[in-house]
């Protein structure tokens, strides 16, 4: 399970890659369109869509490596058993969020079918990009849902290593 799992998260960290250097190249293009009175038409609606893509790409690589934010004002106070119950906590308070985004997306997406909505220039089908937000929300869930079921079998808070401090 945790290969399959490592290998969709890899996918999705691919993917938001991908975006982010898309992105990159669609403003390039862009800025030295405009320099030359031609800018790329377009440009807003294809970057918009792709941060989707970026963001929620992105994410449940960011979990598995312990790569969001931790606030660990009090972590050295707490008994480790309550550390321990918090972390828990989080992850699957994460994993609700997470497939609540998915399920709001998703229902989404289905009205933007029905309504034919799409981006203003290009006219890029609205549901691709919200149904793409749906499969890495879970994604993101799938991965939270592991960490907190290590964190409920093990003592080992990280898979990967300790918590940095910020």
């Amino acid at each position: 399970m945790q290969k399959l799992v490592d290998r969709l998260i890899s996918l999705s960290a691919i993917i938001g890659t991908s975006g982010l250097i898309f992105v990159v190249l669609v403003i390039v293009i862009d800025v030295i369109g405009r320099n030359f009175g031609m800018p790329l038409y377009g440009a807003q609606d294809l970057v918009t869509m792709t941060m989707v893509l970026i963001v929620f790409g992105g994410m449940a690589l960011c979990d598995r490596r312990g790569g969001h934010i931790v606030v660990d004002i009090f972590e050295t106070t707490f008994p480790a058993a309550l550390n321990r119950t918090i972390d828990i906590f989080s992850a699957l308070l994460g994993v609700a969020i997470f497939v609540l985004i998915a399920v709001t997306v998703y229902q989404s997406a289905k009205l933007s079918v029905m309504l034919h909505l799409s981006t203003n220039l290009l006219n890029l089908p609205n549901a691709w990009f919200q149904y793409a937000l749906c499969v890495l929300s879970l994604v993101g869930a799938l991965t939270m849902g592991l960490r907190a079921l290590r964190l409920i079998w093990r003592d080992d808070p990280q898979p990967t290593g300790e918590k940095e401090p910020l």
